[in-house]
């Protein structure tokens, strides 16, 4: 009994590893100070995001890039972030409140290794992406200047899914997700920039 009561608690740590996602604070450790300390060693890099100056393209985009990762694939949880950080405003005005937006939605490192043990992956599908109405009044609340011409909001929902393995049996789970992208185009750059995203789940409505 007592061995079956073991691998009860196991499976179940196993399921909730997939299950679990980021924001408030659990998928990143509070004690987590300055920038994770990973190998040096070459790792393979994700996919790069291609230029575009259709908003809405870039958005799809930035929103399956910041859920989509492999523990399999030798990357690491920085690697994905570099990548929506490196498609952030080149001004570097932005830049450490993006990157501290990105780690928000990527697991940390203690997290990361656990869910490298069941070989999780993660993959977003879309359902919705709009303008949402508080972004009108936004723009209109800015001060002048407080805007870059070509800023836009959209908000995203859609479904987060993990699937990973366990005792060589597939492991699936999903959970619904919505979040704001803050992306800014054309005139203000040749191809669109990531400038923030919402908090998980708290997005613009």
């Amino acid at each position: 009994m007592a061995a079956a009561v073991v691998v009860v608690l196991v499976v179940g740590v196993a399921i909730f590893g997939l299950a679990r996602g980021p924001g408030g604070g659990t998928e990143s450790s509070p004690s987590e100070t300055g920038s994770p300390s990973w190998s040096t060693a070459p790792r393979p890099q994700p996919e790069q995001l291609a230029d575009t100056a259709d908003s809405e393209v870039f958005a799809r985009q930035v929103a399956r890039a910041l859920f989509t990762w492999d523990t399999t694939s030798g990357a690491a949880p920085i690697d994905y972030a570099q990548v929506l950080v490196e498609a952030g405003d080149p001004t570097g005005t932005e830049t450490a409140g993006l990157a501290s937006d990105v780690r928000s939605y990527l697991p940390a490192p203690d997290v990361w290794a656990q869910l490298s043990r069941y070989r999780t992956r993660q993959w977003l599908v879309i359902d919705t992406l709009e303008v949402p109405d508080a972004w009108a009044d936004a723009q209109e609340q800015a001060a002048p200047g407080q805007l870059l011409a070509g800023t836009t909001a959209y908000t995203a929902t859609g479904t987060r899914h993990r699937a990973g393995t366990w005792d060589g049996e597939r492991v699936e789970a999903e959970q619904a997700v919505s979040f704001t992208l803050f992306v800014t185009c054309r005139p203000s750059f040749e191809y669109c920039r990531l400038l923030r995203l919402s908090e998980l789940n708290n997005p613009l409505h």
